[in-house]
């Protein structure tokens, strides 16, 4: 295939899945948008205001970025998983791999209609966090990298989920049991310098810990965390989840019967 219609193929895929999730974005912009806006009242006004401060800042401010990576993960995770495995259970799938499309371009366009979705409530989460609390900048660079390479890499786990699983039931195990409680547990509600020692070493552990804190330091300037080790730990899983999805895609596990 020709650049051109590599970019046309891409491109393709990228505007079905923004189509599928905007068309009924009462389903899937609307829910996250007042479930983190309970957050905010419940855990930022209403215990926050009992806490006090955490980590040198104000309660609310200190949970935010946590709040809006959770939202970000949670969607760009949920959305290629269900959109991926309906194409395959609905053998749509069949029709892109007969197509001369490279199974690359296939990956990466599922992926970027997940980043774009978790990207979509992401700003609707920091829209809604403004009538709470003042959001200051520190880093938007390290904002924007952070936010964007874990979009991606909770697209391609999404991605994969999808390949493995043989029922509707099967894409809700790992975010239900998983990917909950390592997000619940990743620093989003509370500093591990709180931790004892050895349960700190126990969280470092968690992959989703290094996201949040390396967002909370784009925004807020501090972080758990060294934010250049993070960074290194987010991109090492991006490069192993993308791998082992292509590969997978590549020998058809779960598509080819």
């Amino acid at each position: 295939m020709s650049h051109h219609e590599l970019w046309v193929a891409f491109i393709t895929i990228v505007r079905k899945e923004i189509r599928r999730f905007t068309r009924i974005w009462a389903q899937t912009l609307l829910p996250p948008a007042i479930t983190m806006t309970l957050y905010f009242i419940i855990f930022g006004n209403l215990i926050g205001s009992r806490i006090g401060e955490m980590g040198g800042f104000s309660y609310m401010e200190f949970i935010v970025p946590g709040l809006i990576m959770m939202s970000v993960i949670t969607n760009s995770y949920g959305n290629v998983v269900s959109s991926f495995f309906s194409t395959k259970f609905q053998k749509n799938i069949e029709e892109l791999l007969v197509s001369p499309t490279p199974n690359w371009v296939i990956l990466s366009g599922y992926v970027l209609g997940g980043v774009s979705r978790g990207l979509a409530v992401g700003f609707i989460v920091t829209l809604l966090s403004l009538f709470f609390t003042k959001l200051q900048i520190h880093s938007f660079w390290v904002t924007i990298a952070t936010v964007m390479l874990t979009s991606v890499l909770f697209s391609l786990g999404g991605f994969i989920n999808a390949v493995f699983a043989n029922s509707f039931d099967d894409i809700s195990i790992i975010p239900t049991f998983i990917l909950t409680p390592l997000t619940y547990l990743g620093g989003v509600f509370y500093s591990i310098q709180l931790l004892p020692e050895f349960w700190q070493g126990v969280s470092q552990l968690n992959p989703i810990l290094y996201m949040v804190n390396t967002f909370r330091y784009g925004i807020l300037g501090s972080s758990d965390i060294n934010v250049s080790f993070a960074f290194g730990v987010i991109i090492l899983f991006n490069l192993v989840l993308f791998t082992i999805a292509l590969k997978l895609l590549n020998m058809g596990k779960g598509i080819r019967q």
